[in-house]
């Protein structure tokens, strides 16, 4: 079965999606994620958007934005940013999706500022993600695989995981949530009673040595690390019903 790299990573993040779950979607994968979710194995989740926008069912159409036309019509509720952020504060958010230029062995994520080749280089910043982070029953990275993406230590801690280690979250007065997972173009990451992670799957034609090489730091891997699992004949119908064109998934 012939797939990209995008499919792959597609379907591994609709697997972290259970059913009747309050979901902070975001835009280009884990959006498709959330269409494979609901078409293939959890009907009830609820999709969030950080502008407002709650659905029900996603927009019949693939969009670019969160803010597009076809993502309003038909929504369950358009909300304003802070009616549907309060949603976080008060613990109904399931899962969040994020993105980040770090992520780090302890899952903290950085889009503040990188060092550059020419000196330091600024980012666009937090947006929701610190508050998604903080605040959501657990949250799942999505991040290109190599050491510069993947260091040790993050450059600057724009969004929590587990900050230095096991008891950190209690510790800084986060009540709940951190990282359950970081998909990247190599892997899926997850993280042990240490607050650390470790290689859970490698993908398809990527070995563990290579995935090991690839990480900003020591990887630890689990005795039962497997391959990650290609995405099914039912999960690459919705991707491609729905990315027609592959735009975010080739």
């Amino acid at each position: 079965m012939n797939f990209t790299l995008g499919e792959l990573m597609v379907a591994a993040a609709a697997r972290e999606i259970r059913d009747r779950e309050v979901v902070f979607v975001g835009m280009r994968l884990p959006l498709i994620a959330f269409v494979v979710a609901k078409r293939a194995h959890a009907p009830n989740c609820i999709g969030l958007f950080e502008n407002g926008v709650i659905r029900e069912r996603p927009a019949p159409e693939l969009i670019y934005t969160m803010a597009d036309p076809p993502n309003i019509l038909g929504a369950t509720q358009c909300l304003d940013m802070i009616g549907v952020m309060s949603l976080l504060q008060s613990g109904r958010v399931d899962l969040g999706f994020l993105g980040a230029a770090e992520v780090d062995r302890f899952g903290n994520l950085n889009s503040t500022q990188v060092q550059g080749k020419s000196g330091m280089v600024r980012l666009p910043g937090s947006g929701g993600a610190c508050d998604i982070a903080s605040l959501a029953k657990r949250f799942v990275a999505m991040i290109e695989h190599s050491p510069q993406r993947l260091p040790e230590r993050v450059a600057y801690i724009t969004s929590p995981g587990n900050g230095d280690g096991a008891g950190y979250r209690k510790r800084v007065g986060l009540p709940r949530g951190g990282p359950a997972a970081v998909i990247t173009t190599k892997a899926v990451l997850r993280f042990d009673e240490d607050g650390e992670a470790f290689l859970h799957s490698h993908h398809p034609e990527v070995s563990i040595e290579d995935v090991v090489a690839s990480t900003g730091w020591k990887l630890r891997i689990s005795p039962n690390a497997t391959e990650t699992p290609a995405p099914s004949s039912e999960e690459l119908r919705v991707i491609r019903d729905y990315d027609k064109d592959g735009f975010w998934t080739n």
